[in-house]
């Protein structure tokens, strides 16, 4: 690295915390930015930001200013740790910040220019930094201020400062543009699947039929077939909804029980049964799969399964594909129940849903390995541009890294 200057967080900056809307009037509206107006990338959403009445004495203290940088030091969650930050960039209106905010305002903006520290704090974030910084209670999580006040900032001129800023505006268009690009590809490549996919059910060739789920499946077997079948030390096959995979017809099995730990709450499934996530939003997102290669031929999982037995006449790989689409997804959604959370597709429904199908077997085998080939490649161009945009997400990555290594360059960024 260059010999630039460092300097602690908190020798350069002042920090305000969050808002509460207090008691006493004079009241005023004013813009709250929460944790939900940060994007996954550090970019500020304001497009359902809350607009609250506020004690005008605490709004006061806490007006946010063009430039400043609000830290997000509570929320997060399992697989996402807190301390993003975005750019306040508004330099007009009312706004202030959650209780589960902070403000970093720069005190000497002629020696920091706040988009090279939030750069800074950005890559801080996304190489996890932050991450060894926090602390859990009561399922969220909490960054540890003090600490985080004490960073050392690398701090060359300021004019240097706002020629990296610049370099990184451009590379980090470049990635922006060609990220778009690839999930624009990756978009594309799903909706080709589900278009030939919709148009198999939609285009019903000769001597086909249109019958009710409930009336062509067996939906919800008795679990007295596996007693019947195995003693209670038997193993089987265990499947919780985490190891349920979106539309994934080659369910991954990587769980065993005795029957007897199983066979009391879980819903039962045997070889060949197609099984349905019916809670939200597992529904939606479109959980299911056939279960093969069972041990014992048997298997138990979450309660929230829906299990189709098919009789001979359906194959059920054509089953897992017709409950694959995302119209049926779409139309279930409005006969979903219950809670908040815990909305659940109805039975009714599943069962006078009109299946649609071939009468002769072969055809629907014939339609399942067209359906299965079609698949396949298109999983292997997600997988091309799924990695692209991983590789993109490095490459801002390691651009920033150079960049407060003092190794940033003005070369042309190559993103292809």
């Amino acid at each position: 690295m260059m010999k630039w200057k460092k300097k602690k967080l908190n020798e350069f900056c002042e920090f305000s915390n969050g808002l509460w809307t207090g008691k006493k009037p004079p009241f005023q509206t004013v813009g709250v930015i929460r944790n939900t107006n940060f994007t996954k990338d550090c970019q500020l959403d304001d497009s359902d930001i809350v607009y609250l009445e506020v004690e005008q004495s605490q709004f006061q203290k806490r007006k946010l200013q063009y430039g400043d940088i609000i830290l997000e030091k509570s929320g997060g969650g399992p697989k996402q740790p807190v301390g993003r930050v975005v750019i306040f960039d508004k330099t007009e209106g009312d706004f202030s910040f959650s209780n589960f905010t902070s403000v970093i305002r720069i005190k000497n903006k002629n020696e920091v220019d706040f988009n090279f520290l939030y750069r800074y704090l950005f890559l801080e974030y996304i190489s996890g930094a932050t991450e060894k910084m926090q602390s859990h209670s009561t399922g969220i999580r909490n960054l540890k201020f003090d600490e985080y006040k004490e960073r050392e900032i690398p701090l060359p001129s300021l004019p240097e400062q706002q020629r990296i800023v610049s370099i990184l505006d451009d590379a980090f268009a470049a990635i922006a543009k060609a990220k778009a690009n690839a999930e624009q590809n990756l978009k594309n490549v799903k909706e080709l699947f589900e278009c030939y996919l919709q148009g198999v059910f939609e285009k019903k060739g000769f001597r086909w039929e249109e019958k009710k789920l409930g009336e062509v499946c067996e939906i919800k077997p008795p679990k007295k077939e596996a007693r019947e079948k195995l003693s209670e030390n038997d193993f089987v096959s265990f499947l919780p909804m985490e190891d349920l995979g979106v539309c994934d017809n080659e369910i991954k099995l990587k769980k065993e029980k005795p029957l007897k730990d199983v066979a009391g709450s879980y819903t039962y499934f045997a070889d060949n049964d197609v099984l349905l996530a019916k809670i939200t939003p597992c529904f939606e997102n479109g959980k299911l799969g056939v279960a093969k290669n069972l041990t014992n031929g048997i298997g138990f999982g979450s309660s929230e399964y829906i299990v189709f037995r098919c009789p001979e006449y359906i194959v059920p790989e054509f089953l897992f594909y017709f409950l694959s689409r995302e119209s049926l997804r779409e139309e279930g959604k409005k006969f979903m129940s219950g809670a908040v959370g815990h909305k659940r597709v109805s039975k009714d429904w599943i069962e006078n849903y009109l299946f649609t199908f071939p009468k002769s077997k072969e055809v629907q085998q014939t339609i399942v390995r067209q359906l299965d080939a079609l698949r396949a490649e298109t999983q292997k161009l997600e997988a091309v541009y799924q990695k692209k945009i991983d590789d993109l997400e490095e490459l801002k990555k390691s651009v920033l890294q150079k960049a407060f290594a003092g190794e940033l360059k003005t070369e042309k960024l190559e993103t292809v």
